[in-house]
C-alpha cells in the first residue's frame, strides 16, 4: 500500500559457534507449581551456541544471592564459561555507577574475579534463545511437575537435572564448532569466598564496627588491636553466615543488634557502652517511629538464615472502621450552596 511504512525487522544474531562461550541468564517469575504452591521464580541457563540447558535452579526471587548460588553450582558442575549474557537486572548492571566506584554489582565483581565476562542485552528480544526456552519451560516444565506431584522449591531442584535431561535430547542441537569453552577453576579460584557480598568497613578504637545497623564487636587479641582505624571486609554469604574479613583472615567478633524483633534487653560490657549508645541514637534520628535496615542491603529472601531481621512494625489501626463499616465522607460543600440550604431551612421553619 502506498504511503504504509513498514516495521523494522530486528536483524537475527548468528549463534556463537562454541559451547561454553556464551551461557544466557535469566529469572522467569511465574506460578511454577500452579495452585499447589508458592509462586517463585526458575533460574534458567541456556548455552547460546548448543540452546542446550545448562542448569536449573528454583528459587525464591531473582537476587543477588540467588544467582550467586546457581552460578556456584553451575561453575562446579561445567566449570567457567567465557561470558554470561544476561539482561540489566541490577544484579548484573549497576545503573547508578559514579565515577567514584568501579561500577561493577556485587555479583558481577565475583564474576571479574573468576575472570568471566558478564554482558547485558539491550533488549529482551536479543537474548531470545533465553526468552523461548523460558516460554516452552512454563508450559512442558510446569505440565511435568504436576505430574510427579511437586509442590515445593526443594522437591522441584530435586526434580530438575533429570528434566533437563529429556529436554535437552529433544530441543538441542549441535555446536556448530565442537570445542567446549569452559574453563576448570584455577588453583587461587576459591568460589566461597568470591561468591559473596562485600561491604568494607572502619574499625574503631573500642573495636567495633557498623554494618547494617548491627553492632559487631570484634573479640580483643593481638590482630584485632592493630587494626584500629583501618578497613576490613564485611562478607555476607548465600547461606546467611558474616564473616570480618581482613587479608585473608576471619576475625572473631559478637553482635549488639538495636532491632530485633522481640525487643530483649542487649547485654553489652563498659568498654563498648558508648558504641552502643551511639548506634542507638544514630537509630532513632533516622526512623524515630518505625524502624528499618538500610535500603541498599541485599534482598535476603533466598538465604536460608541470616543474622538481620527485620523488626515488627505495629499494625496500623484505622479507627473509621472500629464502629462498623468505613463511613463516606460528605462532599463539601461551597459558601452559596451552604448560604441556600440555610435559606431553605428557614423557609421549611415558619
Amino acid at each position: 500500500m502506498a504511503g504504509s511504512r513498514s516495521s523494522p525487522v530486528s536483524p537475527t544474531r548468528h549463534r556463537r559457534e562454541c559451547r561454553g562461550e556464551l551461557i544466557q541468564i535469566d529469572g522467569s517469575d511465574h506460578e511454577w507449581f500452579e495452585d499447589r504452591g508458592p509462586r517463585c521464580t526458575l533460574l534458567v541457563y541456556i548455552d547460546d551456541a548448543t540452546s542446550e540447558l545448562m542448569h536449573l535452579k528454583m528459587v525464591e526471587s531473582e537476587s543477588t544471592f540467588s544467582y550467586m548460588e546457581a552460578t556456584r553450582e553451575y561453575i562446579e558442575r561445567h566449570g567457567k564459561p567465557v561470558a554470561f549474557y544476561s539482561d540489566k537486572h541490577t544484579v548484573f548492571r549497576n545503573a547508578k555507577a559514579t565515577a567514584k566506584g568501579d561500577g561493577m554489582t556485587h555479583f558481577g565483581r565475583a564474576l571479574d574475579a573468576l575472570n568471566i565476562e558478564i554482558i547485558c542485552a539491550n533488549s529482551p528480544q536479543a537474548k531470545g534463545r533465553v526468552e523461548r526456552a523460558n516460554g516452552t519451560l512454563q508450559d512442558r516444565l510446569i505440565k511435568a511437575m504436576r505430574l510427579e506431584g511437586i509442590s515445593s522449591i526443594e522437591e522441584a531442584n530435586v526434580f530438575l537435572p533429570s528434566y533437563m535431561v529429556g529436554h535437552n535430547a529433544r530441543f538441542a542441537r549441535p555446536a556448530a564448532d565442537s570445542r567446549d569453552l569452559h574453563r576448570p577453576l584455577a588453583l587461587r579460584d576459591d568460589l566461597h569466598s568470591v561468591m559473596v557480598w562485600r561491604e568494607q568497613r572502619t574499625v574503631t578504637a573500642a573495636l567495633t564496627l557498623h554494618y547494617n545497623k548491627v553492632l559487631f564487636l570484634l573479640e580483643p587479641n593481638p590482630i584485632s588491636k592493630e587494626l584500629v582505624r583501618k578497613r576490613v571486609d564485611v562478607c555476607e554469604y548465600p547461606d546467611g553466615t558474616v564473616e570480618i574479613r581482613h587479608e585473608g583472615r576471619s576475625l572473631p567478633y559478637s553482635l549488639f543488634d538495636k532491632m530485633p524483633r522481640i525487643n530483649q534487653p542487649a547485654i553489652v560490657d563498659n568498654k563498648h557502652l558508648d558504641a552502643a549508645l551511639a548506634l542507638a541514637k544514630e537509630i532513632q534520628a533516622v526512623a524515630p517511629h518505625h524502624r528499618q535496615r538500610n535500603n541498599y542491603a541485599p534482598a535476603r529472601r533466598d538465604q536460608p538464615m541470616h543474622l538481620f531481621p527485620e523488626p515488627e512494625v505495629p499494625v496500623k489501626i484505622d479507627g473509621r472502621r472500629l464502629g462498623g463499616a468505613k463511613l463516606k465522607r460528605r462532599p463539601r460543600l461551597s459558601p452559596a450552596e451552604l448560604r441556600a440550604r440555610g435559606t431553605l431551612e428557614f423557609v421549611k421553619a415558619r
